[in-house]
């Protein structure tokens, strides 16, 4: 299952919301830290230009991201979303070195401030309109689940705390006329800032190597599937994964080695439409084997994946020899 028609346009007009705010305060924070000669308020303008870069880097992202499988790419392009977090989380770690070399030079050489109180009433004004861009990508990322728009969102989040520590300092250095602590506190924010770009290339890392879904919306898929199974069917080879905003689940359907095709063919259908209800935009491959057959029992796969050659069964099913001769009325093989 392809992901909804309407997804590209949900995600493309928060990060057009992005991008303005982005100019916006971008522009403000360069007109605070011009008139204060703050190092703070100016790596806090550098880092908004960074957000100006990854929202419009994103956007490009997601247009590519909503083209559908062709021959090419039979599974999507998705897996682009990766590379527009990874490339934010790298742009906001060299904002946050480049904050910390600036702040060092700046401790070690210090200039006088000035009209601190201006700088100061610029910044609020743009943490706010960052704070409230912020909540926006991050509901519609939770919403729609897309890691492009929960980087961005995050992103901004960051320079909000970015500038309510550097507004903090500010007023100390206002109260104070302690000039030191200027850099020190953009030296500690760029700590902060380089933790959450580390944070987003894991989170790539991560969506790259196809790794499983959480344990929680694992265990949510082995109840659905256990749901809708008849009761001497089982299944095990539970394989899940994510790109972008589609999850992948596959697994193995262990039936009678007498159920017809067409029998297995709807119970195949049956699976997918429920799991697609209580997880829309995914595709589902499920490998149908005889339940009776040894070789259906793969030992070792099954170790790998934690499941130690054992099955998921409305009847806790267990493996069986050739030879046996179980009832499978509840299963119609007609």
């Amino acid at each position: 299952m392809v992901a909804h028609p309407g997804e590209p346009l949900q995600v493309r007009w928060p990060l057009l919301l992005s991008v303005g705010a982005a100019l916006l305060t971008l522009c403000l924070k360069g007109i605070a830290a011009w008139q204060t000669g703050s190092v703070g308020l100016l790596s806090d303008a550098l880092e908004s230009l960074v957000n100006l870069t990854a929202a419009a880097v994103a956007y490009a992202v997601i247009w590519y991201a909503s083209r559908p499988a062709d021959r090419t790419h039979a599974f999507g392009h998705e897996k682009i979303e990766y590379f527009a977090s990874g490339l934010e989380g790298v742009l906001i770690i060299l904002a946050g070195v480049g904050t910390a070399l600036y702040a060092v030079q700046r401790w070690r050489q210090p200039l006088p401030l000035y009209q601190l109180e201006i700088g100061l009433l610029i910044s609020i004004a743009a943490a706010v309109i960052n704070w409230l861009a912020a909540r926006i990508l991050l509901a519609e990322a939770r919403r729609i689940g897309s890691i492009v728009l929960e980087s961005d969102g995050q992103h901004l989040m960051t320079d909000v705390w970015t500038t309510a520590a550097v507004v903090t300092g500010l007023l100390l250095v206002l109260t104070t006329e302690l000039t030191w602590i200027d850099p020190l506190l953009a030296l500690g924010v760029s700590t902060h800032i380089i933790w959450t770009g580390g944070h987003l290339l894991v989170r790539s890392f991560h969506g790259l190597m196809d790794r499983a879904l959480p344990e929680a919306e694992q265990e949510r898929i082995r109840q659905v599937l256990l749901q809708h199974l008849p009761s001497q069917a089982a299944f095990h080879m539970l394989r899940t994964r994510r790109a972008g905003q589609r999850r992948f689940v596959e697994f193995h359907l262990l039936l009678p080695g007498e159920t017809s095709i067409r029998t297995g063919h709807q119970l195949v259908h049956t699976l997918e439409e429920a799991l697609q209800r209580q997880f829309p935009g995914t595709q589902v491959m499920a490998h149908l084997e005889p339940i009776e057959e040894s070789c259906s029992w793969e030992t070792e796969e099954l170790a790998r994946l934690g499941e130690v050659a054992a099955a998921w069964s409305p009847r806790s099913v267990k493996p069986q020899s050739s030879d046996a001769s179980p009832d499978w009325s509840d299963l119609k093989t007609s």
